[in-house]
């Protein structure tokens, strides 16, 4: 008989308050399972700026042992649990362990998982392997895919946000893949959260142009092409401003470079929405992205969008219809399309009010349906075997 809830533990190395896109997507999930009625643990490395042992209504956060990451100390990396949560799980043992990370929390977590017999499944979400390559760490690229190999096929299932995913990870050995795409807040981000007063916060008139990016100001998002790409639109149209919304490593040197441009660092999700609202144009010139929040929330606020071909836009982007969408190898046709959405007003009004009515069905409510589904499905695959502590 199937089970009306399940008592699910959430390991992730990333969550709320902290802000990007996993963390994000796991902060609804959690919330809007809890609500749902199931039994939703978060366990997350700790953070000085929470109470431990903070409890939400819909789930408990578990604060784990973490550190700052290395030059990101927004962000904190999980240290090895294992011994901990199988002691946690064997006092009070879940109906499914989900882990949203691949790092040593989350890796620690899947062995915990598979000592006890708990079922375990798990997320692809951020593409490590590629991240390397910015890093100066290119000989690691083929170790680092070992890796997240490793620790997903040791799960049940791996989720990916995008069908395009499935496929690219089913090529490089990755089993059991199935899709955990990612809902957009319609009613959060909209186009009547635009605010004059913001606007002109900005430095810009009625009749300006803005240019808006959200994200992490890391090496992975290609801010040089992003940048190239403000000059063209500038070049084409002297009213053009750009704001930069977040923060990150990059941030300081983007900073003292353009001093033309505004930048807000992190904003609520509530003043993201009226940041985005308040601009006109999206450029998104990232290539490492596994899905790409931005790009949706930017067309639910009624933004004019450009980007590469892959992820969210492939989803979404119907090239010249409701954005513009050019292939993954041509840097030059993103800094071509940006300099069009700078100078065609008619086409730019159009792509507008397109890009909203394309992802308004995206709604957070079915994609968390097709999810708790297949959770309860994992859930009730029956126990697996206890096996080995180094298994």
């Amino acid at each position: 008989m199937r089970r009306a809830y399940v008592k699910l533990a959430l390991v992730t190395e990333t969550f709320p308050p902290e802000i990007n896109g996993v963390a994000m997507t796991f902060g609804v999930i959690a919330r809007e399972l809890g609500r749902r009625g199931h039994a939703v643990a978060v366990y997350r490395p700790r953070r000085d700026d929470l109470p431990a042992g903070d409890t939400h209504p819909e789930f408990a956060e578990v604060p784990m042992p973490g550190l700052p990451i290395p030059r990101y100390p927004q962000l904190r990396m999980g240290l090895p649990a294992s011994g901990r949560l199988r002691r946690a799980w064997a006092e009070a043992r879940p109906d499914l362990v989900h882990v949203a990370t691949e790092g040593p929390l989350g890796a620690s977590a899947v062995s915990a998982a598979r000592v006890l017999g708990i079922p375990v499944t798990s997320s692809f979400h951020t593409n490590f392997h590629a991240y390397t390559r910015h890093y100066g760490f290119g000989l690691f690229h083929r170790p680092v895919l070992a890796w997240l190999r490793h620790v997903h096929n040791r799960t049940r299932r791996t989720f990916a946000p995008t069908a395009e995913l499935c496929a690219e990870l089913e090529a490089l050995g990755f089993r059991g893949t199935a899709l955990l795409s990612r809902g957009v807040d319609t009613w959060l981000f909209h186009p009547a959260r635009r605010a004059e007063p913001l606007r002109q916060s900005w430095g810009a008139e009625p009749a300006d142009t803005v240019v808006i990016h959200a994200g992490r100001m890391a090496a992975e998002k290609n801010y040089a092409l992003l940048f190239r790409a403000y000059a063209a639109m500038r070049a084409a149209n002297p009213r053009c401003r750009f704001v930069l919304v977040g923060d990150g490593p990059l941030r300081m040197r983007l900073q003292r470079e353009h001093p033309e441009c505004v930048f807000t660092g992190f904003v609520p999700r509530t003043e993201l929405a009226r940041h985005y609202a308040s601009a006109d144009i999206y450029v998104h010139a990232s290539l490492t992205e596994t899905f790409g929040n931005v790009l949706t929330e930017a067309m639910a606020s009624g933004l004019a969008v450009a980007g590469f071909d892959y992820a969210a836009a492939r989803q979404f982007v119907i090239h010249g219809k409701n954005g513009l969408a050019v292939p993954c190898d041509q840097p030059e046709a993103l800094v071509g399309a940006a300099a069009l959405l700078a100078t065609d007003d008619l086409l730019r009004a159009q792509l507008r009010v397109a890009a909203r009515t394309a992802v308004e069905a995206q709604s957070w409510e079915t994609v968390i349906a097709r999810f708790e589904a297949d959770l309860m499905q994992a859930a009730e695959m029956g126990e697996a075997p206890a096996v080995a502590a180094l298994a």
